[in-house]
C-alpha cells in the first residue's frame, strides 16, 4: 500500500471520496445478490406455482425473476445471473426521477450513449450512467416491497379494518427498529462526532443545515447559525437571510416529521442525535422510552387521507430513506466503511462517497469467491533475532467469513473482465503476459469523480477530483489505483481513469514477475539477513 499525497491522511483508509463509476460495482453487486435470493425462494415452485406467486405492480425485479424461472429451460442459479446482466436498461436522460425528496435529471458521459438500451452488462462495460440510475430504482423499489411489515405493502389496502390498530402496532414496532439502528450508528460517537455523521450524509444547502442546526441546538443564537452555515458551506448567509433562515426554522416550527422532511433525514435519527448531545448518559432502553410519543409522530401520515398526492411523495420519500438503510447494511457486509447512504439513486454513481482500501476489500471479496478475509499488514513479528531469546510470531491462519455467493462473485469476475477486453479499461488489454506466453486474467471498473459545488447564477466551486481503477491480475492479486487533486486548483485538471490505468499499464514490467502462478511467495518480502540459518519457528499469535 502507498500514498504519495503530501496530505497528512492516509487517502487510502482515511479519505471519503467521490470515486464516481466504481459505485456501479456495488449496485451491481447487490443487484446479483438480490437474483440468488430470488432464485433460492422461487427456483424450487414450478411454473404454474410461479405464475400464481402475487407481486406487486412496482416490484419489477421479482417478475422478472418469476417471468425467467417460468420459461427457461436452464433453471440453474448461474444461468440465471448471466440472464440478470444480460437485462437491458435504458440509457436516455430524458426521465426525470423523483429520488431524496426532490426530482432529478442524470446524463450519461458520452451523449452518444444516449440513443442506447444497453444490457447491464454492457453498460458495466462502457460505464453508460442511466442504465444503473434505473437499475438502482428497481432495487430501491424492490426492497421497499420485500421488507417484512413493509410499510409499502400496507398502505394498498385502505379497506382493511384493522388498518388503524395495525398501523399504531406498525408505527411503534417500526419506529424501534430504525431507533435502534440509528443508537448502533451513534453508539461509540463523542457529540462532535455525532454531529459530523449526521450532517456528512446532508446535500449541501442552507434550508437543510439550518432545519438541522435549530433541532439539535435549539437555544443557539443567529450567530451561531452564521458561523455553522460558513463552515459547511464556505461562506456565511447575508443578514437578511440569515434572519429569515433562523426564523423559518424555529424549534417550535416545525414537527418532527416535517423537520426530517426538509433536511431529508430520518426523522428518528435527527430526534436521536438530539436527545443524545442532551442526555449524554442516556442508554438506549432510556431512548426507547422516551421516544414513544416521537415514533407515533413519525408515522402519523398513514392515518391520515386527504392530499393525498403530497401524503405519496411525503411517504415515497419516508420509504426510499427506509429502503436505503437496508441497502447499506447489505454494502457493510461487503466492506462499505461509511455509517450511511445518501438515500437518493444518485448513490449509484458515487454520491454517498467510498474509500480506495474499502473498494480493495470488495474486490478481494470478488476475487476470493465470496470470501471476506481479515486484511494484514503484518503476517510475521520477531524479537531479539540472533539471540538466546529470539522469540517469534505469525498470524494464525483463518477461513474467512462467505458473506457472498461464490456463483455471484464469478458472475461479477466475468462482467468485470469485459469492462478490460472492450470497455473503459481497453487498454490493459494483452498487457499482462506471464513467462509461459498466456495472457493473465485481468478486470475492474474505472470511476472518475468531477467533486464541486454549483450555485445557480455562479461559477461552480471545485472541491477535488479523482479518478480511481479497482482491479483483479490473475486468481490471487487485487488493488485500487486513485488519482486525487484536492481544493480549487482540481478545476485546472481534465484526467479521466484512463489516468490509473494507463499507470497500472506502465506497471506491468515490475508486476508480472510477482504474478507468476508458481510463485507462491510473490508478494512476501525476501528475508532478513544476518542471523542463524535455522531461526525458530513463529508461534500462531491469536
Amino acid at each position: 500500500q502507498t500514498d504519495t499525497t503530501d496530505q497528512p491522511l492516509d487517502i487510502n483508509e482515511g479519505s471519503k471520496l467521490e470515486l464516481g463509476s466504481t459505485a456501479k460495482l456495488r449496485v451491481l453487486a447487490t443487484y446479483l445478490e438480490l437474483v440468488a435470493e430470488l432464485h433460492a425462494r422461487l427456483a424450487v415452485l414450478d411454473p404454474p406455482a410461479l405464475r400464481r406467486v402475487e407481486v406487486d405492480g412496482q416490484d419489477r425485479l421479482t417478475r422478472w425473476a418469476i417471468d425467467h424461472l417460468a420459461s427457461t429451460p436452464d433453471r440453474s442459479l448461474p444461468a440465471m445471473l448471466e440472464a440478470a446482466l444480460e437485462r437491458r436498461f435504458s440509457a436516455s436522460p430524458g426521465e426525470g426521477f423523483f429520488t431524496g425528496g426532490g426530482r432529478h435529471s442524470f446524463g450519461n458521459f458520452n451523449a452518444g450513449d444516449n440513443a442506447r438500451e444497453p444490457t447491464l452488462r454492457e453498460a458495466l462495460q462502457a460505464s453508460i450512467n442511466l442504465p444503473f440510475v434505473r437499475l438502482m430504482r428497481e432495487l430501491v423499489r424492490h426492497t421497499m416491497y420485500q421488507v417484512p411489515g413493509s410499510t409499502a405493502r400496507l398502505l394498498e389496502d385502505n379497506d382493511d379494518p384493522r388498518r388503524v390498530d395495525y398501523l399504531v402496532r406498525f408505527a411503534d414496532r417500526e419506529g424501534q427498529l430504525f431507533l435502534r439502528r440509528f443508537w448502533r450508528k451513534y453508539q461509540d460517537s463523542t457529540p462532535e462526532e455525532m454531529r459530523s455523521t449526521l450532517l456528512d450524509g446532508l446535500r449541501p444547502g442552507a434550508d437543510r443545515l439550518a432545519a438541522v442546526f435549530r433541532y439539535i441546538e435549539p437555544a443557539a443564537p443567529p450567530q451561531a447559525l452564521a458561523e455553522f452555515l460558513a463552515r459547511r458551506m464556505g461562506e456565511p448567509p447575508a443578514a437578511a437571510r440569515l434572519a429569515q433562515l433562523y426564523a423559518r426554522n424555529a424549534p417550535e416550527a416545525f414537527d418532527l416529521p416535517d423537520r426530517g422532511y426538509v433536511a431529508r433525514v430520518h426523522p428518528l435519527e435527527l430526534w436521536l442525535v438530539a436527545f443524545r448531545l442532551q442526555h449524554p448518559e442516556a442508554t438506549l432502553a432510556e431512548a426507547v422510552a422516551t421516544s414513544a410519543e416521537e415514533r407515533q409522530q413519525v408515522y402519523r401520515w398513514l392515518f391520515r387521507t386527504r392530499a393525498k398526492g403530497a401524503q405519496d411523495s411525503r411517504i415515497f420519500t419516508l420509504l426510499e430513506v427506509e429502503a436505503f438503510l437496508e441497502i447499506h447494511r447489505r454494502w457493510a457486509r461487503l466492506g462499505y466503511p461509511f455509517g450511511h447512504l445518501v438515500p437518493s439513486l444518485a448513490t449509484a454513481l458515487g454520491s454517498s462517497g467510498d474509500r480506495p482500501a474499502a473498494l480493495a476489500e470488495l474486490m478481494g471479496i470478488i476475487v476470493n469467491d465470496g470470501l471476506r478475509l481479515p486484511v494484514q499488514r503484518i503476517d510475521t513479528v520477531r524479537f531479539a533475532r540472533a539471540t538466546p531469546y529470539e522469540t517469534a510470531f505469525a498470524i494464525r491462519p483463518v477461513e474467512g467469513d462467505a458473506v457472498m455467493a461464490p456463483e455471484v462473485a464469478r458472475a461479477l469476475r466475468g462482467a468485470l473482465s469485459d469492462v478490460v477486453e472492450g470497455g473503459t479499461a481497453r487498454r490493459l488489454a494483452g498487457a499482462f503476459k506471464l513467462a509461459d506466453g498466456s495472457e493473465l486474467a485481468l478486470g475492474g471498473k474505472t470511476g472518475t469523480g468531477d467533486n464541486r459545488i454549483v450555485v445557480r447564477g455562479r461559477a461552480g466551486l471545485a472541491l477535488n477530483r479523482t479518478a480511481t481503477f479497482v482491479f483483479y491480475l490473475g486468481p490471487r492479486h487485487f488493488g485500487t489505483l486513485t488519482a486525487y487533486v484536492i481544493g480549487p486548483e482540481a478545476a485546472s485538471y481534465r484526467f479521466t481513469s484512463g489516468l490509473p490505468v494507463q499507470i497500472l499499464k506502465s506497471m506491468g514490467p515490475l508486476l508480472i514477475p510477482h504474478l507468476e502462478p508458481a510463485r507462491a511467495d510473490a508478494c512476501r518480502p525476501p528475508p532478513l539477513s544476518g542471523g542463524p540459518e535455522s531461526a525458530p519457528q513463529p508461534t500462531p499469535a491469536e
